[in-house]
């Protein structure tokens, strides 16, 4: 009778293991892919950045958004509402010429291009009150900005040509297009109309010394006409072993410890000393490198388009997959794939 029981046993531990195992091979086939279907699954975008929500946030607070009309200088094109408060008559709706000047009533043309409003109006009154009228009061008004406009390209939220309705830094302006999308990298060109000897007409600003660190210095004055450019930020891709495969941006030379942190970790059930690295060679293609995880290569900079896979261990998802499921009739063993849970 012992022995019957025995045999009994046997059997049914037996069965429950070869029953596990199949179930594990059969779930392990389904994962086995090879490089190239690892690298086609990430062609979507990244989704919401949380690095660019602090950056914006810092950059909204540190941008001065009140701006006064009064700085804006006037050029060709502009199309100005000049009143003489002293007599009706001489009022007018003038357009800037291509030379900058304008043609008032008594005056003549009158240069004014590179003047505030306000820098007109004392230029005006000055004119009249040496000839005409005694104490002038002027007003000129901007009914057209034409000639003083931004224009913002990249990666910013609402990118597009703006007015450029008074003199600002260029924090000021990003925040003009709603601040830096969720692909923006860590870096800012403005590039600058016409060429004037000893100066740079292409400025390169670092986003985390200027916002981060406080430069201050970097927060470059921007003139009528700039174009303000944010290149997307590189890509990086994680799969296999680890909590959140999927694609995120490089940000300020990132390391290979700090992608796999992004990807929320190396899950429990890896092989946590073997990673392989598939990296884009120019005029070579991908490479494939098989890493171990030595605190040297944790180290290893990241490059536009790497592809991280951490491999997994048999043993390891076996443990972590293994489960007692209860139910009706009674009690059973069975297999979820841990990689499901992450």
């Amino acid at each position: 009778m012992q022995l019957r029981t025995t045999n009994i046993r046997f059997f049914l531990i037996a069965a429950i293991t070869v029953s596990l195992l199949a179930t594990f091979l059969s779930g392990c086939s389904k994962k086995q892919e090879r490089n190239s279907d690892i690298i086609e699954r990430y062609i979507a975008a990244p989704g919401k950045n949380d690095d660019i929500t602090r950056l914006n946030e810092q950059l909204f607070s540190a941008a001065q958004m009140n701006v006064d009309p009064s700085d804006y200088l006037l050029g060709a094109g502009d199309l100005l509402q000049i009143t003489v408060f002293e007599a009706d008559n001489l009022n007018t709706t003038v357009r800037v010429s291509s030379r900058g000047h304008v043609t008032l009533p008594l005056l003549g043309q009158i240069q004014i291009k590179g003047l505030t409003a306000r820098e007109a109006e004392i230029k005006i009154e000055n004119l009249f009150q040496t000839k005409y009228i005694k104490n002038p009061h002027v007003s000129v008004f901007v009914q057209e900005h034409f000639s003083q406009r931004v224009t913002l390209v990249g990666q910013f939220k609402n990118p597009g040509t703006y007015d450029y309705v008074s003199k600002q830094r260029l924090l000021d302006v990003m925040a003009l297009a709603g601040g830096l999308s969720d692909k923006a990298g860590g870096t800012v060109q403005v590039r600058r109309q016409g060429n004037i000897p000893g100066k740079p007409n292409v400025f390169v600003v670092d986003l985390d010394r200027l916002i981060k660190e406080g430069r201050t210095e970097l927060n470059v004055e921007i003139n009528g006409g700039d174009v303000i450019f944010v290149p997307e930020a590189g890509n990086f891709f994680v799969d296999g072993a680890v909590r959140r495969p999927g694609s995120y941006p490089i940000r300020n030379k990132m390391v290979l410890k700090e992608a796999l942190l992004a990807a929320g970790g190396i899950a429990p059930y890896a092989l946590k000393d073997s990673l392989v690295l598939i990296r884009y060679v120019k005029d070579k293609g991908r490479k494939v490198i098989e890493l171990e995880y030595t605190p040297k290569n944790q180290e290893m900079e990241l490059q536009d388009r790497d592809i991280i896979v951490v491999k997994s261990s048999t043993w390891g998802k076996l443990v972590h997959g293994t489960g007692i499921n209860i139910g009706i009739p009674g009690l059973g063993v069975g297999y979820h794939d841990p990689e499901r849970r992450y």
